[in-house]
């Protein structure tokens, strides 16, 4: 079977589950799971996920007992994208304004991850198309099964790669790889992402849980407000000319150390005084900071 026709219709089962079970969240040693879970449609994005998504985050943003957010699927997929019939068919049957206010649901939470107030990795355990570039593309980190299937196949449904993809492939691809992607609509797997720029890094798929899980212990020991004033530096210095971007930083690093200095001082204090850690090496010792 060719890979661009196994996708959201392809298991004929029908499973209703409530709005809060579109998404199931584990919390455990401080980092979130939280997982996509209509695995019976390829985790596609309806209108319910996309509201029980935005719930889900806004809990999690500022919780004590959430360091770091994880993005995933049940099954075999990460998402297959928007849902085409609950999302794109129901309500464009409904008229503009039924359209128009799914797309602030799916856009809203979108938007609220990129910014997210703590560090966050997509991981990608199977099939990734079309809408799902846009939480992609919101995750600070993204790591994948080698064998994930990565694809913007809407060309071959007759549209254009809307809702933010080809936005994200033309930000985070070379040209010539992005125009390919979007016009040819095949697919590609977890180590052509990496080549090409989508993703950081591909590994087995039994070894996927495993090496986020390092790295978010690693995102863990790292001082919070320093990780939240970078992961926006970044996003915002991209679109930036040079100096407009000199300008940003030095006013984002005078307001992160207002807001904590301490933890800046303490940091300095281990390196020179106490010769207790070196910052190449990795994070000073929080534990020690006075709160």
């Amino acid at each position: 079977m060719h890979p661009n026709t196994i996708l959201q219709e392809d298991l004929n089962v029908s499973v209703e589950r409530s709005e809060e079970e579109t998404v199931k969240v584990i919390v455990e040693n401080k980092i979130a799971w939280v997982y996509y879970n209509r695995p019976e449609k390829r985790n596609c994005m309806s209108p319910k996920l996309n509201r029980q998504m935005m719930r889900v985050l806004e809990d999690l943003e500022y919780r004590d007992d959430v360091g770091v957010l994880v993005l995933s699927g049940e099954g075999t997929a990460w998402t297959a994208g928007m849902d085409l019939k609950e999302y794109f068919r129901e309500n464009e049957a409904k008229g503009l304004g039924a359209t128009r206010k799914a797309q602030r649901e799916a856009y809203g939470w979108w938007r609220a991850l990129r910014w997210y107030h703590k560090p966050t990795i997509a991981m990608i355990n199977g099939w990734c198309f079309g809408g799902g570039y846009g939480p992609l593309f919101s995750c600070d980190l993204a790591v994948s099964a080698e064998d994930a299937t990565f694809g913007l196949s809407e060309i071959n449904w007759g549209i254009l790669p809307g809702g933010g993809a080809s936005k994200v492939v033309a930000d985070l691809m070379p040209l010539r790889k992005a125009m390919y992607h979007a016009m040819m609509g095949e697919n590609i797997d977890g180590k052509t992402a990496v080549e090409w720029g989508l993703i950081n890094e591909a590994v087995p798929a039994d070894q996927l849980k495993a090496r986020v899980t390092e790295m978010c212990n690693v995102l863990l020991e790292k001082n919070p407000v320093a990780l939240k004033a970078t992961k926006d530096a970044i996003r915002r210095v991209k679109e930036m000319t040079y100096d407009n971007a000199e300008d940003y930083l030095v006013r984002a690093q005078e307001a992160a150390n207002s807001f904590d200095n301490d933890g800046r001082k303490e940091g300095i204090k281990q390196f020179i005084d106490d010769k207790t850690y070196k910052p190449g090496l990795g994070a000073y010792d929080k534990s020690k900071q006075q709160n």
